[in-house]
């Protein structure tokens, strides 16, 4: 029988967040277990806020984040420097990593090397070679393994900077790869490749609003859907793969949501 990502939808943010803190720490506690670290790649649009109010909340039972063992990479930046209001690590830092108790502990952040920003091969490069560096080098592991990747849905159906009909959707063999020529400002990017999002342990999307209610539609109702880069990642990732909506963003979506986890 064919296996499908998991769909999660609730009635308001706080809920969500709720529920996205306790996937989180599930995640954390296998990430531990398998090697005494929490390895996890980001994305930027809402998703950081969401996190936050999942994450900084210390009154319940499941556990809480213990930051000191996060290793923290970005799934897709842009090239502007960090301080940039489109760098996706000003966007974590701000809304994240600066609001961090130290009781928490500080996690190990991996931004890109800005003094490559004029050549994103070589930026690409650079931070290929960070992953290697913390996955182990690039002989011995076939493409570095995330204990969890939290990504967004664009309007559009793109994740990270993973473009509908682009090239890179093809790129096989580089674990993370340049592009000049994103159809969303800024142009001159660099993403994880399709394969490396797909081979992640856990997979979560995060998309609310009523605003992704079409785009989400097509990406789990139709055939059409499954060729955009969130519908490649759903058939890679299959059972791996869980979205975390609002019922704004699925309301008249046929998927079967699961409520809640």
């Amino acid at each position: 029988m064919a296996k499908h990502p998991n769909l999660y939808s609730f009635n308001d943010i706080d809920s969500l967040a709720k529920s996205l803190r306790k996937y989180v720490l599930q995640c954390q506690s296998a990430g531990f277990e398998r090697h005494n670290a929490f390895k996890v790649a980001v994305s930027g649009g809402s998703l950081p806020k969401t996190l936050t109010k999942a994450l900084l909340a210390q009154d319940d039972e499941e556990g809480k984040a213990e930051f000191a063992k996060w290793e923290v990479f970005f799934a897709d930046e842009r090239a502007v420097p960090l301080d940039h209001e489109d760098s996706n690590y000003k966007l974590l830092k701000d809304e994240l990593l600066d609001k961090i108790p130290a009781s928490m502990g500080k996690p190990i952040v991996h931004p890109i090397d800005v003094q490559y920003m004029d050549d994103v091969q070589e930026m690409a490069d650079q931070y290929q070679a960070a992953l290697m560096k913390s996955f182990a080098a690039k002989d011995s592991v076939k493409i570095p393994i995330f204990d969890l990747l939290l990504l967004g849905c664009g309007p559009d159906g793109h994740t990270c900077s993973l473009f509908p009909n682009h090239e890179l959707l093809r790129e096989s063999d580089a674990w993370v790869a340049p592009i000049e020529d994103s159809p969303k400002p800024p142009k001159k990017r660099i993403t994880l490749t399709l394969p490396v999002v797909t081979g992640g342990i856990k997979i979560a999307f995060v998309a609310t609003g009523e605003g992704k209610r079409g785009i989400l539609s097509k990406i789990l109702d139709t055939e059409e859907g499954r060729s955009l880069p969130c519908g490649l990642v759903n058939e890679g990732g299959a059972e791996k793969v869980s979205w975390f909506t609002d019922h704004g963003a699925v309301q008249g979506v046929n998927f079967p949501s699961r409520g809640s986890l």
